[in-house]
């Protein structure tokens, strides 16, 4: 069915173009991206109030993953029968509320609760948003995916700058509190909005000759995990978000490791997620118009390639060359997020698509542990470089393998 005929019948329900939507998920995904991408900003100068070492923070980036991910599946299940705007006003409270009580956390364990708390509110936003394209562009997946997941990323990289200009180890040590309820008040209040604003098609809102979307069975959750397809996925997402996750988390790290100077690794890690976020846009518009899995086996084979050109660039000490390295490696790996998505529209169909996606999304609760406490502990063991080197092995043997990816039957 002709793109026009969708954007017809969804702004007969809507009353306003479906392309709004887009528009309220993707800036509720841009205010809660911070808290993946900034962590690695932030780590220092919250250890150095707490008067503890930076090391004993590291678990607080996989908590956040598993809380994040490990949420979306009875996030995703009740979405799917509820539709998203209760859960997504939950989400403003929840995600705000973590970065405010990340500004008065005294100890540890209110740390741990208070990003916890947060990831929770970006658990949910994150399935909302992603499902909101899923559902309502099934003849543009690709991109409205990527639009959504593009500004996870991307809206960070305008706060990096921001957050490493007012925690730096000159300014006192409390000056981060500060940045942290800025950033509570800003996530409150675009995410309740973009809750008001969201909504789901009614059932049968296409018309019986739609053929740009799924025209197969819907499978439900249970089907799905009976499909082999779904396993190779999951290990192949598991493998992807790992590499991936170990770079967002280690670049500042990793480059003051290597004796880089410190612009080098205030770049690296602006532009990380500036990166992904162009990365999930360009790559999904791409897999629209090419079979998907052959776009998913290039990207996560240039996802290696990347890390072990961050690893070469790092120890020559050529910053220049290790900054491009980081951008190239997050701009093919991001895409991830917006290609898995798309490809369990494409095999499962629309209809239960926020439960289904949700579950293989959990593959980012593993990818976390290894990408945070894994790697933290390898680095100890094997060294920096080396551990790079492993990521992109990852990555590389995840590339091969979804090109034995195919429809399920149906």
């Amino acid at each position: 069915m002709p793109d026009a005929d969708h954007a017809a019948r969804a702004r007969a329900h809507l009353g306003f173009s479906r392309w709004w939507l887009v528009l309220a998920a993707a800036a509720m995904m841009a205010v809660v991206g911070p808290y993946q991408y900034v962590w690695s900003s932030l780590r220092e100068p919250v250890a150095r109030h707490l008067g503890i070492e930076a090391a004993a923070l590291s678990t607080v980036f996989t908590l956040f993953v598993v809380v994040q991910a490990g949420s979306q599946f009875p996030v995703g299940w009740w979405r799917d029968r509820h539709g998203p705007r209760g859960v997504a006003v939950v989400a403003a409270f929840l995600a705000g509320g973590g970065y405010l009580g990340l500004s008065v956390a005294r100890t540890v364990w209110q740390l741990y609760l208070a990003y916890a708390l947060g990831a929770l509110g970006v658990g949910i936003v994150y399935t909302v948003a992603v499902n909101t394209a899923l559902k309502w562009f099934p003849d543009r997946r690709g991109l409205t995916a990527g639009a959504g997941t593009m500004a996870f990323a991307a809206g960070s990289a305008a706060l990096v700058p921001y957050v490493r200009a007012n925690t730096g180890p000159a300014l006192p040590a409390d000056a981060y509190v500060g940045v942290l309820r800025t950033l509570g008040v800003l996530v409150f209040v675009v995410v309740l909005g973009g809750a008001l604003v969201l909504r789901d098609p009614p059932a049968g809102w296409r018309s019986a000759g739609d053929t740009a979307a799924h025209t197969g069975p819907q499978f439900s959750w249970r089907e799905l995990i009976h499909t082999w397809q779904f396993w190779l996925m999951y290990v192949v997402f598991v493998a992807v978000s790992g590499a991936g996750l170990m770079l967002t988390e280690k670049v500042v790290s990793y480059a003051a490791h290597l004796g880089l100077a410190g612009g080098i690794a205030t770049a690296a890690a602006t532009l990380l997620p500036l990166a992904g976020g162009v990365g999930r846009l360009v790559v999904g518009g791409v897999s629209d118009r090419v079979d998907r899995t052959t776009a998913m086996a290039a990207t996560f084979t240039a996802v290696g390639v990347g890390l072990f050109a961050v690893a070469f660039f790092g120890v020559r000490g050529d910053g220049v060359g290790f900054v491009v390295a980081v951008v190239a490696a997050t701009f093919f790996w991001s895409p991830q997020y917006t290609l898995f998505p798309s490809v369990v529209g494409d095999y499962y169909g629309e209809q239960h698509s926020s439960a289904n996606y949700a579950l293989l999304y959990s593959g980012k609760v593993w990818g976390g542990v290894f990408g945070g406490t894994v790697t933290g502990a390898l680095v100890g063991s094997l060294g920096w470089t080396e551990t790079f080197l492993l990521g992109g092995v990852l990555a590389v043997a995840a590339g091969g393998a979804t090109l034995l990816l195919s429809p399920p039957d149906g």
